[in-house]
């Protein structure tokens, strides 16, 4: 007994060390600034500096409901990884880069829901035009850093931004939806993998080439494990599922998406000896919350917590979050999933923490 009480007592030291020494490297580690790029899974509000549209569903209830209270933008019940990155570093949460009165000193979010990595003629070429209802891709959110940064640094920007943090994506998640959603099975979305790849890497290249030194890149999401690809998606054939019940084709895209961009990124830190770039893996985080829920404080990862009761992922593309017949459980922090689509402030802020301190970002955030 006595023993098992030692051994208790010294995991409970090795946690408090452990969170003592995160706080004094955060303290240790000060940026200027946190500048975002990517899509839904990170806008603070992009999409709606020009008025709330109500056929927008996250415009509404219950959307913000966790944090702050309201909908804000965010695809979430609350707070998003960066909101969770600015409040480490002791910093506002970032203000969209759209808004026309904001101070962006501290940071701007060029993230905007619908963003892809490729542009509009990419999709054009693969008749794929009316799969993208929002032209936010890299290039757009690049030029829109560019038209904020004089306002931020003027004639001094390369020192400023080198002590600022980048957090670029993720990107790729969207090129795959239109791709799929539009009649493109998965092995041939997979095929456009490595131009997807190539785009993402030569805008971190830009953005070093301005002056960032600390990058953050994240891969996509396993995307065959999110109710809404289980939803549409689902098969009797317990053969096209993984052991936890994921669909393989689809997380085999994100895979093989990752793995490719974990060569450049490799590639990139090789080239870019005086930068610190590094992989966030947003996959293998969400996976594991997959595979030990309890470890998370989740009772549920395949069932939506805002949904209007479709089938046993509780979610129904007609009757999504936002829209008329759609509630939200009462505990958000018990799921995973918050919509269907994305994820929940409780999950985020797993993943954050994966991010600063390890094992999912590699090189971790926070460094001595």
């Amino acid at each position: 007994m006595m023993g098992r009480q030692s051994s208790s007592a010294a995991r409970r030291v090795v946690v408090v060390v452990c969170a003592a020494m995160a706080v004094a490297a955060a303290a240790a580690q000060k940026y200027n600034a946190v500048y975002n790029f990517g899509d839904s899974i990170t806008d603070t509000g992009n999409l709606c500096t020009n008025g709330r549209p109500s056929q927008i569903t996250f415009t509404q209830p219950p959307y913000g409901e966790t944090y702050f209270g309201s909908p804000t933008c965010r695809c979430c019940d609350g707070r998003v990884v960066v909101d969770f990155l600015a409040s480490k570093f002791g910093l506002p949460f970032l203000p969209p880069s759209k808004s026309t009165s904001a101070d962006f000193k501290k940071g701007a979010n060029m993230a905007i829901t619908g963003a892809t990595a490729m542009d509009a003629n990419f999709f054009r070429s693969l008749g794929l035009s009316d799969k993208i209802w929002n032209n936010g891709p890299i290039s757009f959110q690049i030029q829109w850093f560019q038209q904020i940064s004089s306002s931020v640094c003027g004639q001094n920007c390369k020192s400023y931004l080198a002590n600022s943090l980048f957090v670029f994506g993720e990107f790729g998640g969207n090129d795959y939806n239109a791709m799929l959603f539009g009649g493109y099975s998965a092995d041939q979305a997979s095929t456009y993998t490595s131009q997807i790849v190539d785009t993402i890497s030569n805008g971190v290249e830009k953005l070093i080439a301005m002056g960032a030194v600390d990058v953050v890149v994240p891969g996509v999401l396993p995307i065959g494990c999110f109710p809404i690809y289980l939803t549409i998606y689902g098969t009797s054939s317990s053969s096209d599922y993984d052991s936890l019940g994921c669909l393989k084709k689809f997380n085999d895209l994100s895979t093989n998406h990752n793995n490719q961009l974990k060569t450049k990124i490799s590639a990139l830190q090789s080239k870019y000896k005086s930068a610190r770039i590094m992989y966030a893996d947003f996959y293998s985080g969400v996976y594991d919350m997959v595979r030990n829920p309890g470890n998370y404080g989740f009772s549920t990862v395949f069932e939506t917590c805002c949904g209007s009761g479709g089938g046993k992922f509780n979610y129904n593309n007609a009757a999504r979050c936002g829209m008329s017949g759609a509630s939200a459980c009462s505990n958000p922090a018990s799921h995973l999933s918050w919509d269907g689509i994305h994820l929940t402030e409780a999950a985020y802020k797993q993943i954050t923490d994966g991010w600063l301190n390890g094992p999912y970002c590699s090189p971790a955030i926070l460094h001595s």
